[in-house]
């Protein structure tokens, strides 16, 4: 295995990227239902196989046309004929701002990035939602505390409490290892942490200077001060591998996992989160910190990481094949981030658009495997940490031991996914890491617009997740007064498939059948879960009619079928300028 050194890179000069996912022409190809990516400036419409332009002349007038999406709440109001004004979020672009206001005699409160506030009686909404020129209208709500928004998003709350027939779960005795910059004593976390080592000096504390590791913990597992995490019973590990700027060594990490695994009974350690990670500089296959990874979850711990935050260019094109190491270990679940707009209903939702997307560079291993929320997240702030001493304007809430901090990012992201798997565990213990996994995935929610790269499985639903291993089929589930349908969409590795395959549930019962199941590089769609190698295509993407079917044949074309698209819009990601630090936590993405 090749070595490389634990001092600091140069990575300005990044390795190339080139999945190369289809090698030759492959017989089982049809006519596709629903795009793989969708970009800014391109969008495939179905029903004729026609590309439209979304840079396209604006109508200068309503249309008979679908209508704009809209939230749950500004839906209700249309169907209620509700006319009393009302306040609502208009996504448009500066110009279409000023045109719609006059076009409809709309009143402009103020505007916002990538839109507009609007006051709209009944009639008005209902004009604007039929205008070409408004892709999603949104009513401009009371914004409540975050981590709230995230546990009711998710439906973890319901799963604290339990429904009929199976018992509440909180994560109770559950550890969770949090690999970070350190966790400050806060009133959130109370006596969470029963274990603490400093990895980044020998005399250490494992306090956190920086501000990052207590923000990560209390989303997976804070249960006091009136701000409760993910998994409020669970136990937590403070494994501190980041320094006071936030940065570390990659040795420092693996040092940690391994630590994890070597006190694994002694803790009942079952999660791993890692809401750090480097560039891709090398194969998962001999990256020594995607070994380690590896390692861990071959002891049975469950390893979760973060897809890290390059999913645009400072311009703002989006780039492809952005995910950082470790998340580019197949048998590790990534995660991605997601942008609830500050509400608990999902139908608002959007992608963030910093989370980065799949495949990896150098193996191109279809990531994320989901995404959750990850954007302007309040949760415990460290005391004196640098991220509260430099930006003050961020700490929303309280002071000292009290005090709340808003960050974004996969890092956010990756903990919320963390609390749910120790719910998981909670509820069924002899969960192997694999069957986590999928069953993270199946249970998981489609975006509207988003593509398997950007968002893997889907949008995390914890309530249908405890639910399956419940014993209750993996159906829809109500969060938020919606009605939340799962993605039936799962991939993992090959060696996980043969473990997979036959996932207990509650009484003997397996994972339903009726999902797109994806082993590696390869889709194959199925009512049940099975291998077979008279199926498997190499390096080969099948997909089925329930995700549409698309080819990438090279690094700058997307076959669609017999039309081939050239798109200008699409960076890879060695075009970033990656930091000389090894190892980062990812944080200073402030939000969408």
């Amino acid at each position: 295995m090749p070595s490389r050194p634990d001092s600091q890179l140069r990575t300005s000069a990044m390795a190339r990227p080139v999945p190369q996912l289809i090698r030759e022409p492959v017989p089982l190809i049809t006519m596709i239902k629903e795009t793989f990516l969708r970009f800014r400036r391109v969008v495939l419409v179905v029903a004729s196989v026609l590309l439209v332009s979304v840079a396209a002349p604006a109508s200068t007038h309503a249309e008979s046309r679908q209508r704009a999406r809209l939230s749950r709440d500004l839906a209700d109001r249309l169907t209620s004929r509700l006319e009393a004004p009302t306040d609502v979020i208009v996504t448009a672009s500066d110009a279409a701002i000023d045109q719609l206001a006059i076009r409809y005699g709309a009143r402009l409160k103020k505007r916002i990035h990538g839109g507009a506030v609007m006051e709209v009686t009944g009639g008005q909404l209902d004009a604007l939602s039929l205008d070409a020129d408004v892709p999603h209208i949104a009513g401009d709500v009371p914004v409540h505390r975050m981590m709230a928004v995230t546990t009711q998003s998710t439906g973890a709350d319901q799963a604290w409490t339990g429904l009929e027939g199976w018992r509440g779960v909180t994560g109770r005795g559950i550890g969770v290892a949090i690999v970070d910059s350190g966790i400050a004593p806060h009133a959130a976390l109370k006596e969470r942490v029963i274990a603490s080592v400093d990895f980044t000096a020998p005399n250490g504390t494992g306090r956190d200077e920086y501000g990052h590791g207590t923000h990560v913990a209390a989303i997976v597992g804070a249960d006091g001060d009136g701000h409760p995490g993910m998994a409020p019973g669970a136990n937590l590990i403070n494994l501190r591998v980041l320094g006071a700027d936030g940065s570390g060594r990659t040795s420092d990490v693996i040092d940690a996992i391994d630590w994890a695994v070597a006190h694994r009974q002694q803790f009942n350690i079952r999660v791993i989160n890692l809401s750090l990670g480097h560039p891709v500089l090398e194969s998962y296959l001999e990256d020594p910190l995607c070994q380690a990874a590896q390692r861990a979850i071959d002891a049975g711990i469950v390893v979760i990481a973060a897809a890290g935050n390059f999913g645009k260019t400072a311009d703002g094109r989006p780039v492809v094949g952005g995910i950082v190491a470790p998340g580019n270990t197949p048998d590790v679940i990534t995660v991605g981030a997601i942008n609830t707009r500050g509400t608990a209903v999902r139908s608002d939702d959007v992608m963030a658009t910093y989370s980065s997307r799949g495949p990896t560079a150098i193996d191109g291993v279809l990531k994320p495997e989901l995404v959750a929320p990850g954007n302007r997240i309040v949760a415990a702030a460290a005391p004196g940490s640098y991220l509260a001493r430099t930006y003050p304007e961020r700490v929303v809430e309280g002071q000292g031991a009290h005090a709340y901090i808003e960050l974004s990012g996969t890092s956010m992201a990756t903990a919320v996914v963390s609390g749910a798997a120790a719910l998981l565990l909670d509820a069924r213990a002899e969960l192997t890491p694999a069957q986590v996994k999928i069953v993270l995935q199946v249970t998981s929610s489609r975006l509207p617009g988003a593509g398997l790269i950007e968002e893997g499985a889907g949008s995390l639903n914890a309530l249908a997740a405890v639910e399956l291993v419940g014993g209750t089929a993996a159906t829809n589930t109500t969060i938020a007064s919606e009605i939340v349908t799962p993605s039936h969409l799962a991939f993992f590795s090959k060696e996980a498939a043969l473990i997979t395959a036959s996932l207990p549930v509650k009484s003997g019962t397996r994972v339903p059948g009726g999902y797109v199941l994806v082993i590696g590089k390869t889709i194959v769609w199925s009512d049940t879960i099975v291998w077979s190698d008279t199926i498997v295509w190499s390096d080969t993407i099948v997909w089925s009619d329930f995700i549409g079917r698309a080819t990438i044949v090279s690094r700058d074309t997307i076959v669609w079928s017999d039309t081939i698209v050239w798109s200008d819009t699409i960076v890879w990601s060695d075009t970033i300028v990656w930091s000389d630090t090894i190892v980062w936590s990812d944080t200073i993405v402030w939000s969408d």
